[in-house]
């Protein structure tokens, strides 16, 4: 795997939708620091087209690459477009996406999570998510943000949560931002003395001895979908972001992401950063 450092790969169509998640994607990179990568995927020639037509082929890519420049620069700041670089690749958007994760150089992907025309159904946005060598940032391309103040971990206990707690804390350091470790308790008993909030307890120890100011929030979930109430949780604290940790759900469907992450990367408004099953380099700026 090739690895560059502190970059970001960021799906934009050169579309009013894209518009969105461009300034999204900005946002993110002015305070991480970093460089993006901005791609638009176009439709793949047919093989017979290709064959007898390869320079029209060629000319087709480069006014795609010319007009996602153009596109760029009327919505970018002129102090950004130092740090941006353009890439027009030609195919489906999942087997793509994914051989670009593979590939490596890349922190994270930003990925519009919203239904449209030439965009990803839920599923393949699922399968994107569990099967990409990066972390993704799933984006609503009806949704933009000026600040991160909080951000919420919707926590599922049995399942690892060392490598969400690193972005975590990362994303935490660079925005300054509080962390809200929240969990739905399924059963009718007192809180404190539930293994969700033991559990909870744990992570905020941990993420307060890293300096990060942290607290834990224990819904009671009898009777509803715990992904429902973390998903109203959610929408009535507005974080600025989400982060969530995929698990194993089913070797048979081929997906490490099941429906209570699912179900709640797609109804948040926020960005949802879905920290992969791959073990990933952190950035270079990562400190404890």
């Amino acid at each position: 795997m090739r690895y560059r450092s502190n970059n970001i790969l960021a799906l934009v169509p050169p579309t009013k939708e894209g518009e969105n998640i461009l300034n999204q994607a900005l946002f993110f990179r002015q305070w991480l620091g970093m460089r993006l990568f901005v791609y638009h995927i176009i439709d793949k020639p047919a093989l017979f087209k290709k064959l007898i037509r390869p320079k029209q082929t060629q000319l087709q890519k480069n006014d795609a690459l010319n007009s996602l420049k153009n596109f760029v620069k009327n919505i970018a700041p002129p102090e950004d477009l130092e740090h941006l670089t353009y890439r027009i690749k030609a195919g489906s958007q999942l087997p793509v996406l994914l051989k670009q994760s593979k590939n490596g150089g890349y922190e994270f992907l930003m990925i519009d999570k919203s239904k449209n025309e030439k965009g990803m159904d839920t599923d393949e946005f699922d399968k994107l998510i569990s099967r990409s060598n990066s972390p993704v940032m799933a984006l609503n391309n009806g949704h933009q943000m000026s600040e991160i103040k909080k951000i919420v971990i919707p926590v599922d206990i049995s399942q690892s949560t060392q490598k969400k707690l690193l972005w975590a804390t990362y994303f935490a350091k660079k925005f300054s931002a509080k962390i809200t470790i929240v969990s739905a308790l399924g059963i009718n008993i007192e809180t404190k003395h539930s293994l969700a909030w033991r559990n909870a307890e744990k992570l905020k120890h941990m993420l307060t001895q890293r300096g990060i100011e942290c607290d834990v929030e224990i819904l009671k979930s009898t009777g509803h979908e715990k992904q429902n109430m973390i998903l109203e949780y959610i929408e009535k604290e507005k974080p600025g972001m989400v982060i969530i940790r995929t698990h194993q759900d089913s070797k048979l469907s081929g997906l490490q992401i099941g429906k209570f992450v699912s179900e709640i990367i797609h109804g948040c408004s926020m960005p949802v950063f879905a920290v992969t099953q791959f073990m990933h380099p952190m950035p270079v700026d990562f400190e404890l």
